[in-house]
């Protein structure tokens, strides 16, 4: 009786939830979603439900094995499987561990990561990503891939931000519709990750996130909801930390208010592996799936229904929405998968695409670059980087990769026998420094300085009368890891001395951030006239390098993230709210259940709770500088070309607009230059004398656009005026303040060309 009573409080406690945000909404996504691909078969799936016993059911709803759930054996419906990514199908693995299985035919093409695809600016781009993954996907017989990784890039430091997008959610969101929209077209499921607010890998299994619901709609949830809404996406990751004091796997908030009823969701969600925390409560929030194992939605789920304590209906819902997914999704036969290589040629070519136009030049003083080949006769190429793959490496994702063209490789493809290549190490790269579930990069790591003289000798003597010296630094997939952040954006490996011992007798440096994320350039920017951003940048991205080091094709990449001056400025730093110091670090949850611990030990690695305050609120990346006018080194959307463009005759279709219209502008921009190139154009808004709160701007369109030297054209571009509301709490709805909208167009977001005022 008293498991009855507890299951009738834990329902009523879920419908006043509900029920306590389900006000009337007029504008919320599921007025403006289209029609899903996962509607029609509602009559099919009832009449398999109805046949299925309770145990059936529950054996649905957790993990079979590491990448695999329960389809119904009985009624001839296969198991799920996932495939790890974002950047690449992982290799086949053990069914019950992370051991490879050393299959021939299971090396995929190393797409680049995140942030470069973020750089690109580029839907398009996104779209034939997300379809390259898709097809090595269905080759393997992959039913969901887990990804596109799309939290937003909140610090810095974020050991996954190489994995992320941007730090605008704008950005983010129209890359990750494209994304998933190219994969689902293959016939793979996405599953959108991490759901919601993983935005540090420090105590992630355990740290409670504390938001404003505004800051929650409007920075960190849009990604997440135009995939779903515009993109359709069919799955969905529950994230390992706490939101306002819920395990995302069990929010009624998140899964059932936000997700299902707010965005009309009808697809699956299953939790981040060892993410599951509770049996009825992630169960009747929206958890579909536990994985990697059945701790909590095993036999403790069918006790709990037979106790009471969970009506089935709440089992059959759960059953329904993996169904949906499951029968939209057609199944690859076993003997197809597998059975040629998955890496193909047509993928590769993506995979360049991206690279090339990923890339961003940051820095170019006295038209160092591009690399003039019928007058430099000899090129010393320094680091550690230039001649090392970044398809694996830390924790967490990777890509059994069937080749990778590093940097140097690159160059040689490209420059041949036009001019001399002379290689130096200059500084050692240590394996596995920092520790897992914390930091990385408190300290410069510990070197061999017998050894770390040698090679700085080395990379000095070689750069000596060299007619140009690129040195290919960053970080690496070891120090950009899942599990841990690192302390600092310091170059790792003493780079900035190797930098500063070449400019001594060669000032001529082009110096390459091989890198997900920012790291400190105040030295190299002091004694480098040139410097480049690469990335983690796949199978290709030393080919596109080269490409653009020696003038095949111009750099067009854009920053997706801010580079600040000094980590201390950036907003999470600023306000002392990261790292924090209420909780010590624990061990990371994901790196415990890699190294086989029991669901007990994982769990109790998460014990350490912490809290996150995110008291900068809206103020993320560009917004905080700009609104606190903080200088930065390099400001969010940068990049230069080898070309330059101009603005003008920025003009709008209207000067006032109401609520349903959107506005229209158009301009003219002209390749003044002598090269042909691509720009990316950015339109960000400003509420002048607002009465609601706002940062100084946003980003709300961009487009890129491929001029030849010499070519100007009109450009048009689009803003719905309901993407200028502001969520507000009260009224659990988005809101439109009225007033003049300045309009800013420009090259990134410190350099705008071009400004219009409108009302709305």
């Amino acid at each position: 009786m008293k498991k009855s009573l507890f299951g009738i409080t834990v329902t009523a406690l879920v419908a006043m939830a509900v029920a306590s945000c389900a006000q009337s909404a007029g504008t919320l996504a599921r007025d403006r979603r289209p029609g899903s691909k996962l509607d029609g078969r509602e009559s099919q799936i009832t009449s398999i439900i109805s046949k299925m016993t309770l145990e059936e059911k529950v054996e649905m709803l957790h993990g079979k094995n590491m990448f695999t759930s329960e389809g119904v054996t009985a009624q001839g419906i296969p198991d799920m499987i996932y495939a790890d990514g974002p950047f690449g199908v992982r290799e086949e693995m053990e069914p019950h561990g992370w051991n490879s299985i050393h299959l021939a035919n299971d090396s995929s093409t190393f797409f680049p990561t995140g942030s470069a695809l973020a750089a690109t600016w580029d839907e398009d781009i996104a779209y034939l990503y997300g379809k390259g993954l898709g097809i090595e996907a269905r080759m393997r017989g992959k039913d969901m891939m887990l990804g596109p990784a799309i939290n937003i890039q909140r610090i810095p430091t974020g050991g996954r931000t190489y994995e992320y997008l941007s730090e605008d959610p704008f950005l983010s969101a129209r890359l990750a519709v494209g994304y998933t929209k190219g994969m689902q077209d293959q016939g793979v499921a996405v599953c959108l990750k991490h759901y919601a607010l993983n935005n540090q890998e420090t105590n992630r299994g355990s740290v409670n996130v504390i938001a404003s619901p505004r800051a929650i709609r409007e920075i960190y949830l849009p990604p997440f909801e135009a995939a779903v809404v515009e993109g359709d996406a069919f799955g969905v990751m529950s994230a390992y930390n706490k939101v306002n004091g819920y395990w995302c796997g069990e929010s009624v908030f998140l899964l059932d208010q936000v997700l299902r009823r707010d965005w009309g969701f009808k697809g699956l969600v299953i939790s981040d592996w060892g993410g599951t925390h509770s049996t009825v409560l992630s169960t009747v929030a929206g958890l579909n799936v536990e994985m990697p194992g059945s701790n909590w939605h095993g036999k403790a789920l069918i006790d709990s229904v037979k106790a009471g304590a969970i009506a089935e209906s709440v089992i059959d819902q759960r059953v329904r929405e993996i169904l949906r997914v499951r029968l939209a999704i057609e199944p690859v036969p076993e003997e197809k998968a597998n059975s040629v290589m998955t890496a193909q040629p047509e993928q590769a070519k993506i995979a360049y695409d991206v690279a090339v136009k990923s890339v961003v030049l940051l820095k170019n003083e006295g038209d160092i670059l591009p690399i003039d080949l019928k007058k430099v006769k000899k090129i010393a190429v320094i680091g550690d980087n230039a001649d090392k793959k970044m398809s694996q490496g830390g924790v967490g994702a990777g890509v059994k990769a069937k080749y990778e063209v590093t940097p140097i490789e690159g160059l040689r493809n490209k420059v041949g026998n036009q001019a001399e290549i002379v290689y130096a190490q200059g500084y050692a790269a240590q394996q596995g420094r920092g520790g897992f579930g914390g930091f990385r990069g408190q300290q410069q790591p510990a070197t061999n300085g017998d050894n770390a003289k040698k090679l700085l000798d080395e990379a000095v003597k070689v750069s000596m009368d060299a007619d140009v010296v690129l040195f290919v630094g960053g970080d690496n997939r070891q120090w950009e890891t899942e599990g841990s952040d690192r302390r600092s954006m310091m170059l790792p490996y003493d780079q900035e001395k190797v930098v500063e011992a070449i400019a001594k007798v060669n000032p001529r440096i082009v110096f390459i951030a091989v890198a997900g994320a920012p790291v400190d350039l105040n030295i190299v920017n002091a004694n480098a006239p040139a410097i480049i951003q690469s990335w983690f940048n796949g199978t290709e991205g030393g080919n596109a390098l080269a490409d653009i080091l020696v003038g095949n094709v111009s750099p067009s990449g854009h920053l997706p993230f801010t580079y600040p001056i000094h980590l201390e400025d950036s907003p999470a730093y600023a306000m002392g709210n990261f790292p924090q110091t209420d909780a010590p670090i624990g061990a990371d949850v994901f790196v415990n259940l890699v190294g086989n611990k029991s669901a007990e030990e994982v769990q109790n690695g998460s014990s350490n709770r912490g809290t996150a305050v995110y008291s900068e609120d809206l103020l993320v990346g560009y917004r905080w500088f700009d609104t606190k006018q903080k200088p930065v080194m390099y400001p969010f959307g940068y990049g230069l070309t080898y070309t330059t463009f101009d603005y003008s005759d920025l003009s709008s279709s209207k000067e006032k607009y109401s609520e349903k219209e959107s506005i229209e502008i158009s301009f003219t921009i002209t390749n003044s230059g002598k090269t042909a190139a691509d720009e990316v154009a950015q339109l960000y808004v400003h509420r002048v004398d607002a009465e609601v709160e706002w940062p100084y701007k946003e980003l709300k369109a961009f487009k890129r656009i491929s001029l030849k030297a010499g070519e100007s054209r009109t450009v048009t571009m689009s803003v719905p005026v309901e993407q200028l509301k502001y969520w507000s709490e009260p009224d659990y709805d988005w809101l439109l303040e009225h007033g003049k909208i300045e309009l800013l167009l420009g090259a990134n977001a410190g350099d705008i060309r071009l400004k219009k005022t409108v009302e709305i």
